[in-house]
């Protein structure tokens, strides 16, 4: 997950020119697979197979630099990816965003676009009513500008409650993204899928190669069963499938340097206590397990306190 190229007064959400650079040369050597998001989505519902190494590039906020830095880039390497837009900013003409025509440029190059609502609002916080509105207020500027209505969706900030997530289904979507770490699985619920978030500050290739060599966790029975914590801190847990080969230690490290202790319970069940609550509005769990070959399986978490 990338947003801005080249605008280095943003380093949290900026990836250097030279950093995306040598991103697109490691991922289109021949071990990798980039494919669109929509074919991703089939894969993890079964409808194609999915090669190792499969990558999807996904893009947030549809800032000018996309158009103008990074598009003739990812054009020349033929690499294709995904644009999530939130529309009120497009609408809006914001000097440092993009227009509809040069979205429309990119989509007829086969640019992918996905919904991030109309005002890229706090979605938890709002009522069933408000979130609706988002979603169908935008759908209508899509529909109007680009002739279709998004079939992808991404949480704005990357949070989302049970709530959210029963809307943006029964909105016809066919899945959604956060921006917590980890590899897409259908196990953990084709509308929470993680994305790998590259910025200036952790977006080396080391941290490129880590995340597009690693392998997912698969996991179930998740707990708690909502993002947005009733508890905080919470009491996280959950059972790994049987189907992992070699089935190794399990680490696990929450956001803030939180001290975290990680319990396995019988072979399968894994239990993570936090010492502290999450300081801020959201917070993070990533866990890992070492894979054959030096490579990683992860598995990641985001929540929201308030």
């Amino acid at each position: 997950m990338y947003h801005r190229f080249g605008e280095n007064k943003y380093p949290t959400t900026n990836t250097t020119i030279e950093q995306f650079i040598t991103h697109t040369n490691e991922l289109v050597k021949d071990k990798y697979d980039v494919i669109r998001l929509d074919k991703v989505i089939k894969g993890l519902q079964g409808e194609i197979n999915l090669k190792d190494r499969t990558v999807s590039i996904t893009i947030d906020d549809a800032y000018l630099s996309v158009y103008t830095k990074a598009w003739p880039i990812l054009k020349k390497l033929n690499l294709p990816f995904t644009l999530f837009i939130s529309t009120d900013v497009i609408d809006n003409n914001f000097s440092n965003y993009m227009n509809w025509d040069q979205i429309r440029e990119l989509v007829d190059n086969g640019v992918l676009v996905g919904s991030q609502t109309k005002s890229h609002p706090h979605l938890h916080r709002l009522s069933s009513k408000q979130i609706l509105n988002e979603i169908e207020y935008s759908n209508k500027r899509f529909i109007k500008e680009l002739g279709f209505k998004p079939k992808l969706f991404a949480y704005p900030y990357g949070e989302y409650d049970n709530k959210t997530i029963e809307i943006v289904k029964g909105s016809g979507f066919e899945a959604a993204f956060g921006q917590h770490s980890g590899v897409a699985h259908i196990s953990s619920g084709i509308f929470e899928l993680p994305r790998f978030a590259m910025n200036e500050n952790y977006g080396d290739l080391t941290r490129l190669k880590l995340a597009t060599n690693a392998l997912p966790i698969i996991i179930k029975d998740i707990s708690p069963e909502d993002n947005f914590l009733k508890v905080n801190p919470p009491d996280f847990g959950f059972t790994l499938s049987s189907k992992i080969k070699p089935m190794r230690a399990v680490r696990c490290f929450a956001s803030n340097g939180i001290v975290t202790n990680t319990k396995r319970i019988g072979k399968f069940r894994i239990e993570v206590r936090l010492e502290e609550k999450f300081p801020n509005a959201r917070g993070r769990i990533n866990c890992t397990m070492a894979a054959k070959d030096g490579r990683w399986r992860w598995f990641g978490k985001q929540f929201v306190t308030r």
